[in-house]
């Protein structure tokens, strides 16, 4: 008798073992579930923020090209209007 609680408890216990093992194999899932999601999310955002800066640095270079070109266009304006000494 003694033998059978034994083996009864230990049958109970094995139960409860597996059930609390399917319950942390069906977290573990979710969980990676969850992060994949997340990396998802993360890779998206990314993705906008590397589109945003290429079309803000193509803004820059242009910008730079257009201050280049008022800024030489001063220099040629010096250029011509400077009188020679013996025009004056």
């Amino acid at each position: 008798t003694k033998l059978k609680q034994e083996n009864a408890l230990l049958q109970v216990q094995l139960k409860n073992y597996k059930t609390e093992n399917e319950a942390l194999r069906s977290g573990q899932s979710a969980s990676l579930a969850i992060m994949k999601q997340n990396a998802d999310i993360a890779l998206q955002n990314l993705l906008t923020v590397i589109t945003n800066s290429q079309s803000s640095i193509k803004q820059l270079v242009s910008g730079a090209e257009s201050l280049q070109l008022v800024a030489d266009l001063l220099k040629s304006i010096d250029r011509i209007s400077e009188m020679p000494d013996d025009e004056q």
